[in-house]
């Protein structure tokens, strides 16, 4: 019996100290989550971008917007304004030369003149990514979705309208960040029609309040 034993033990302990010894080295799946570097509280966004969908207008955008940060995830974006300088393009001036169609046609009257509105903001993700091994970026990616109040050119201008989108923040310090942002408006046109109105804008926001 005591041969037996003796024996046994040769056989295990090498294989013991071998799963010991791995489990030293590889310790297995350990996940630490960090802390956000940056927080985000009452933000002021100044952007630039364009509505690049309608055959008969481009429209170049200037926007200002307040969004207030409830916590890290989520958000309001109490007020947002934009307003659109729109250039007629190629197709429409065509129209209008060669085929007499007048400015006035029912096709060139739902151009964007101006919008305002009103989003909530979920930000599932954030993140940092090394660029050359020489520095770290922060960023975040978030989803947001409310109402908007369209001022169109034709003469019943004021229309209602949905507005979803993704975006993508870059943050450069605790109180200067900038985002992107690319959201569609399905606009109510009258009765059952609908118009889209997507739109791509890069913005700055600065950031105040914000603690460590």
């Amino acid at each position: 019996m005591r041969n037996a034993l003796l024996l046994l033990s040769s056989l295990l302990l090498p294989g013991l100290a071998h799963a010991q010894a791995e489990a030293l080295e590889n310790p297995g799946t350990v996940s630490a989550v960090q802390e956000r570097m940056y927080r985000m509280n009452h933000e002021l966004t100044l952007g630039v971008g364009v509505l690049p969908a309608d055959a008969f207008y481009k429209g170049v955008l200037g926007s200002v917007g307040y969004t207030y940060h409830f916590s890290d995830s989520f958000a309001w974006q109490v007020g947002r304004g934009s307003y659109s300088y729109n250039l007629k393009t190629s197709l429409r001036e065509q129209l209008e030369r060669d085929f007499d169609v007048a400015p006035t046609n029912a096709a060139f009257e739902e151009q964007v003149q101006w919008m305002v509105g009103s989003d909530l903001v979920w930000s599932p993700i954030y993140g940092k990514m090394a660029i050359s091994n020489s520095s770290v970026v922060h960023f975040t990616g978030f989803l947001l979705g409310g109402a908007t109040v369209m001022k169109l050119t034709r003469a019943d201008g004021f229309r209602p309208a949905i507005n979803l989108g993704v975006g993508v923040r870059v943050f450069t310090s605790r109180n200067v960040s900038f985002r992107m942002d690319v959201t569609n408006n399905t606009v109510f046109v009258g009765g059952t029609r609908l118009i889209q109105v997507p739109t791509f804008q890069l913005s700055t926001a600065f950031n105040f309040g914000a603690t460590e």
